[in-house]
């Protein structure tokens, strides 16, 4: 090696990793422009699904309450509830054949974290029950989400 090769140095600019602000305001504004696009798409299916689940819960509580009357003739009243269906009434009628309890689970809230409306004899059935769910603002009427579900035997 000759001296000259030994003085000679490399001169190397130093290496800058990130990012610019510039790069970093884009990122952030095309994110938020794709969340305010996304985001009332994917809320408005949270409604539509709680929609879904609250008349798939009424079907399980029909099949239910429709097994009890098999058995036991009757459905139960309205005093004795929907409880009837997981645990034998003590109340008038009781119940001479129960085989219960005819759901495996709790007795569900509706999916606004309400119990469902049970009537029997029902209003619009006078010979079965009525069955009912106010929807998401709990008042009655309304539309979409907001819209009653009634099921009725």
């Amino acid at each position: 090696m000759n001296a000259i090769q030994r003085h000679r140095r490399v001169v190397v600019p130093p290496v800058r990793w990130g990012f610019t602000l510039l790069e970093l305001l884009v990122v952030i504004i095309v994110l938020g422009l794709l969340a305010g696009l996304v985001a009332p798409q994917i809320f408005g299916r949270v409604g539509e699904a709680k929609v879904t689940t609250a008349r798939t819960q009424m079907t399980l509580l029909g099949t239910a309450l429709d097994s009890y009357r098999l058995d036991n003739g009757i459905y139960p009243t309205s005093e004795q509830g929907l409880v009837a269906l997981r645990v034998k009434p003590t109340r008038e009628p009781i119940p001479s054949n129960w085989k219960g309890p005819y759901l495996r689970k709790d007795i569900p809230l509706d999916p606004w974290d309400r119990p469902y409306q049970y009537r029997a004899p029902g209003i619009r059935n006078a010979t079965g029950y009525d069955l009912a769910t106010p929807g998401r603002d709990g008042a009655e009427g309304g539309t979409g989400e907001d819209a009653d579900l009634v099921g009725q035997s």
